[in-house]
């Protein structure tokens, strides 16, 4: 997990399609089992040897295979175990139940006829019982998954969306994709009533498609853009504005492609939320992306891990396709915990603003957010408190932080790219203190004319 280095030219790979390989998958309740699809219209599911790859791995488990044309995307359920979702250039989207003994499966359980155009992305909400599409005929549509019929549809012209994104249980929607005028864009929706966006952001004007991250545990969206060298961090709240800029990750090299580590397999003792995979194809790297809440503590933070979704299905997949809804089966993140039992979450999760609740598992204080590679930290919006306790703790921290920073709880450099990004926040520093010495001195040499007219115009004793 944590060897780092190059790999052997020859290592083994998963090779059995007969097309480029468009999207791919891992079940999010079997560690070693991926779904891929494929330019030559099937989807494959693969079993991982736990010992990992000695040899090419060509011998699929199961072939799905149903769709006319090349498949672009495939999707697990996010709660009933075996369930398969894959959408093609066919506009289609097939449901799969992977429960059959049969090896090759020829039809779907069902199939989805609405779209007009070929499907960009598809999201489930929390329990699965809706899905959500954005489609090249630029409209985001939110579909009942057992019965094929469209809840809501968005005819809203002056959006293009890419990639959609149900933003946990929020009964929000997140769209980016880009504005009448071609600039790179956000819009936020309500689930029940795509009409018109609740709100809508505009980026920039670079052409790379936009993927959306949430993190329900935390109400963090993180926006990255293909061949983009930054990472955009927003808070989301229930309230307005909704979506609440924070700051970006910037890096030398632009991303290809990421990918996402699930909660589960996060460092927790080094206080880590979020994990990112860099696709660098200039440098045929993959560089890891650790988002780390510096804390001087080593034991368990339990109000940064609540409980999240674990490795184990709620439901079954003919439960599921009975028309049953369970919500995720919850686990606590502290090393050695029981997955614990169904239950429903909360409705919507609020920021800790002055304007709202706090939400008890936000943080206790005012910290930094910061890239593991030591990049600029931004700071989460400060909890609920009385104006006292924050001046009291502005105060206590005032003499230790540098440019928001906590010089004392930022980690060592571990490579020279850390040190040089250290050397010039240093840097930064020095300047900024230079440029307060100078004001202070401007300030004196006021004061000290000022005194002497006094003096000079003064009647003598």
């Amino acid at each position: 997990m944590y060897q780092t280095g190059k790999l052997d030219p020859h290592y083994p790979k998963v090779c059995g399609h007969r097309g480029n390989v468009l999207d791919v998958k891992w079940n999010p309740f079997n560690d070693f089992e991926i779904a891929s699809c494929s330019e030559d219209a099937t989807i494959k599911i693969w079993d991982i040897p736990k010992q990992l790859l000695t040899k090419n791995l060509t011998a699929f488990r199961k072939e799905l295979v149903g769709h006319a044309r090349k498949v672009g995307l495939v999707e697990w359920h996010p709660t009933a175990a075996n369930i398969l979702f894959s959408s093609g250039y066919d506009y289609k989207v097939m449901v799969w139940n992977l429960d059959s003994k049969e090896s090759v499966i020829m039809s779907p359980v069902k199939t989805i006829n609405c779209h007009q155009d070929v499907i960009l992305s598809m999201s489930f909400n929390t329990n699965g019982s809706l899905l959500a599409t954005a489609c090249k005929d630029r409209k985001i549509r939110v579909l009942d998954p057992r019965a094929g019929t469209v809840l809501q549809e968005a005819n809203y012209k002056g959006h293009r969306a890419n990639k959609v994104l149900f933003l946990g249980n929020l009964k929000k929607l997140l769209s980016t994709g880009t504005s009448r005028w071609n600039n790179r864009q956000m819009a936020l929706w309500d689930q029940d009533d795509l009409s018109v966006p609740v709100t809508e952001v505009d980026l920039d004007g670079s052409s790379g498609v936009l993927f959306p991250f949430y993190d329900a545990d935390t109400n963090m969206l993180y926006v990255v853009g293909k061949g983009d060298r930054n990472i955009h961090y927003y808070e989301i709240s229930a309230n307005k504005p909704h979506l609440n800029y924070l700051m970006e990750y910037h890096s030398y090299n632009p991303q290809k492609g990421i990918g996402v580590m699930p909660k589960r397999g996060l460092d927790v003792s080094s206080c880590e939320i979020f994990r990112f995979y860099k696709l660098i194809t200039t440098k045929s790297l993959i560089e890891p992306v650790s988002m780390i809440v510096p804390r001087r503590s080593e034991s368990y933070q339990e109000d940064i891990y609540p409980p999240t979704a674990s490795a184990q299905p709620s439901l079954t997949a003919q439960e599921w396709l009975s028309g049953m809804n369970k919500e995720p089966v919850l686990m606590s993140l502290r090393p050695g915990a029981e997955p614990l039992s169904p239950q429903p979450l909360p409705s919507e999760r609020t920021l800790s603003m002055p304007t709202a609740p706090t939400s008890p598992h936000l943080f206790n204080q005012t910290e930094s957010l910061v890239a593991e590679d030591g990049r600029r930290p931004f700071s989460l919006l400060e909890e609920k408190a009385p104006r006292w306790a924050a001046e009291h703790r502005q105060e206590e921290k005032k003499t230790w932080l540098s440019d928001g920073f906590d010089i004392f709880e930022c980690p060592p450099p571990k490579t020279e790219n850390e040190l040089l990004q250290m050397f010039y926040r240093q840097q930064d520093e020095i300047r900024r203190l230079r440029e307060l010495v100078t004001q202070r001195e401007v300030q004196a040499k006021q004061l000290e004319l000022e005194i002497r007219n006094l003096r000079m115009n003064s009647p003598r004793l």
